[in-house]
């Protein structure tokens, strides 16, 4: 199986960052490798301390599922297919701001999850980071 490197994951971390900066906002940004293990953190300057475990949830939920959360969280409303997958994996997010991380030569190599704003600029921010080429 292929994993991120921490290289990789200080990559996304500051690319992320450098985009929540852009944005004026202050993110919690987590990266977890192939395994939905915690890699790297950081929580900016004034970030919220109720994002930071949902940042951390958004990214294991990209990676359990290797789909954005925005995705999950269409498939999990009332009728959906994913209905009620929120409570499962001790607890999910599935509302945008999680994002598979890609290799180069396709495979899901770990995620990135972010929180501390709305979640159109969370998911911006996590797309910034998931943009980082490997």
């Amino acid at each position: 199986m292929a994993d991120i490197t921490q290289a990789q994951t200080e990559a996304v971390l500051a690319a992320a960052a450098k985009a929540a900066l852009e944005q004026g906002t202050a993110m919690n940004i987590a990266v977890v490798d192939a395994g939905a293990n915690l890699k790297g953190f950081t929580r900016m300057d004034g970030a919220w301390l109720g994002s930071i475990d949902i940042a951390i949830r958004k990214a294991r939920t990209a990676r359990y599922f290797d789909m954005p959360t925005g995705s999950i969280g269409e498939l999990s409303q009332p009728g959906g297919s994913l209905f009620n997958i929120e409570v499962s994996n001790g607890g999910l997010i599935t509302f945008p701001g999680g994002v598979p991380l890609y290799s180069k030569d396709g495979h899901v190599i770990g995620a990135v999850g972010v929180s501390g704003s709305t979640v159109e600029n969370d998911h911006a921010v996590a797309s910034a980071g998931a943009a980082v080429e490997f």
